[in-house]
């Protein structure tokens, strides 16, 4: 019996058959005229280590490569097959062909991967693969607020997403510790708030004040408009879809060092220097509404994405609750208490965007006080919040610490890089399901997905954030893509050691796997870590 190839996420259907079909420098394409950005694709995915041109066909007969439209197909499945003769490619979607063409590199030898190899020869397994995916909204998130990553990393990030069928990236792009996208009409956003003058040693987020030490090491970056645009249409011809986040109405202290006017006191501030939740927020005053309007149009004119990400999390109430302006606003509008005033200010927001054609995505505390009915929640304070959610008619993003929160440890903390705490092996990841069938149709039929969240307060460099991403990213690739029946964690553990020569080509920086278990001492740090993050994200969320 022929044994199935290594395919992550693992398809739906395979069937390895006998025999084997050689790519050569002379193979020939064909393809269907909906689908006509095919050259390109298998270029991009297929001539960089093999420089062969693939050439078009003249005559669609003389093709050994042939992509077929079926219209009655999934919008993201593919069927590959395979021969001695040929390899066809049948889909309803360029997404359909992307995703076959990326499942077909992973039948090719690692070094596909990498550089052109002189003199090697690609050998294709015959195989019939059926496959689709089980959700939609497959996704990685990166903060890039609290350390910059630089554009190269940004690409090489996007194509890891993509060589592992995930077609999300939601960019992190603001918060108190740092302004990372450039808005022209407000150019103090950059200018200020994207420095900071230096940076709490360790996690701080329960030293007292007067016991912090700073590294000394002023921090700045941000991303040009023109830069955007070259990530964003980076992205689409690899069928990532870039989401961005502008915080609001919390996570917001670089934007009001920049415009102290947005803030809600008199206090200089300056770029926050430690980690965790900022107290200052937002003012609710219209010329504040106004402002993020005028930064919303920008990044709308950026980003084409159907979505904005507003944020929304973590924002403390209690400025609000001692400034004379606040409380009069709230008189003004009827409104009950401060998380009315926060409903209120996410809803103004929500209709300007949505006048614009796009929808609002927020954190999942943007459910106090009620929502929109277009506005998508991402559920990342467990499950609860995106079960009621999605109860009360809003689509839904999985994003629960428990699963998908890869700055947590992933083995014992005495042998890992310094992280925000708690432990997030990558069996646990691979397990994580977003839509358990334990819930009603009409629940499951509202989340859209789910996606890792990669906060970088504690990884520095594009080095520290592979190794917590990965090869978790590729469990998770696997929860999202793969039916929830075909799972099999012993399998991915044989398939994943043949993909992590090809992580090694591409230049990952991933943890190895294994050697994950918890210590005696390792459970009680993660005891005494837990009620201390509850408390944490209790105090931030007054």
């Amino acid at each position: 019996m022929v044994s199935a190839p290594a395919i992550i996420p693992q398809p739906v259907s395979i069937e390895a058959g006998q025999g084997q079909f050689e790519l050569r420098a002379s193979t020939a394409l064909t393809f269907s005229d909906q689908f006509p950005n095919t050259p390109a694709a298998v270029a991009m995915l297929l001539g960089a280590a093999t420089g062969f041109a693939f050439a078009v066909a003249a005559v669609p007969s003389d093709a050994a490569m042939r992509v077929h439209c079926d219209a009655s197909m999934p919008a993201e499945g593919y069927r590959l097959h395979v021969d001695t003769d040929s390899t066809t490619i049948t889909a309803a979607t360029e997404a359909g062909v992307f995703y076959a063409l990326q499942t077909l590199r992973q039948l090719l030898p690692a070094s596909i991967d990498g550089s052109v190899v002189d003199d090697a020869q690609w050998i294709l397994p015959t195989v019939d693969i059926v496959d689709r995916p089980r959700f939609g909204w497959r996704g990685m998130h990166l903060d890039v607020a609290r350390h910059f990553m630089p554009v190269a990393f940004i690409k090489k990030y996007i194509d890891l997403l993509a060589m592992y069928k995930m077609n999300r990236f939601h960019w992190h792009l603001t918060d108190d510790q740092g302004w990372r996208l450039e808005i022209k009409r407000y150019p103090l956003l950059t200018e200020v708030g994207s420095r900071r003058a230096q940076t709490v040693v360790g996690r701080g987020l329960f030293t007292r004040p007067e016991n912090r030490q700073y590294d000394g090491a002023p921090h700045s970056g941000f991303y040009t408009q023109e830069d955007v645009r070259e990530i964003v249409a980076y992205a689409k011809a690899r069928q990532v879809m870039v989401i961005p986040e502008i915080e609001f109405p919390g996570h917001a202290q670089a934007a009001i060092a920049a415009y102290p006017e947005l803030g809600n006191s008199d206090e200089p501030l300056t770029v926050k220097q430690e980690w965790g939740v900022s107290r200052r927020t937002l003012n609710p005053s219209e010329e504040t509404l106004a402002f993020y309007r005028n930064v919303l149009s920008e990044v709308m004119s950026l980003f084409p994405a159907p979505y904005l990400h507003i944020g929304g999390d973590e924002a403390p109430k209690d400025q609000w609750q001692s400034s004379k302006f606040a409380q009069e606003r709230m008189r003004e509008l009827g409104l009950p208490d401060e998380k009315a005033l926060q409903s209120w200010m996410v809803a103004q927001m929500s209709a300007f965007v949505t006048a614009h054609g796009r929808q609002l995505v927020g954190w999942d505390e943007i459910m106090q006080g009620g929502l929109p009915d277009s506005t998508v929640v991402m559920s990342w304070r467990g499950m609860s919040p995106g079960i009621a959610a999605a109860k009360a008619g809003h689509d839904v993003v999985m994003a629960p610490t428990r699963w998908t929160y890869f700055d947590y440890y992933q083995a014992d903390a005495a042998g890992e890089p310094l992280a925000i705490g708690a432990y997030l092996p990558l069996r646990d990841v691979y397990w994580f399901d977003a839509a358990p069938s334990s819930l009603e149709a009409s629940v499951r039929q509202r989340i859209l997905g789910g996606q890792a969240q990669v906060w970088t307060e504690f990884m520095k460099t594009p080095e520290q954030v592979e190794y917590m991403a990965y090869p978790r990213a590729l469990a998770l690739s696997e929860a999202l893509w793969t039916p929830q029946s075909s799972l099999n964690y012993a399998g991915f553990e044989r398939r994943l050691a043949v993909h992590l020569p090809r992580l090694d080509v591409f230049g990952v920086n991933y943890r190895p796997p294994g050697n994950d278990r918890l210590s005696l001492r390792g459970w009680l740090q993660q005891w005494t870590w837990r009620p201390l993050m509850v408390l944490y994200r209790w105090y931030s969320d007054l």
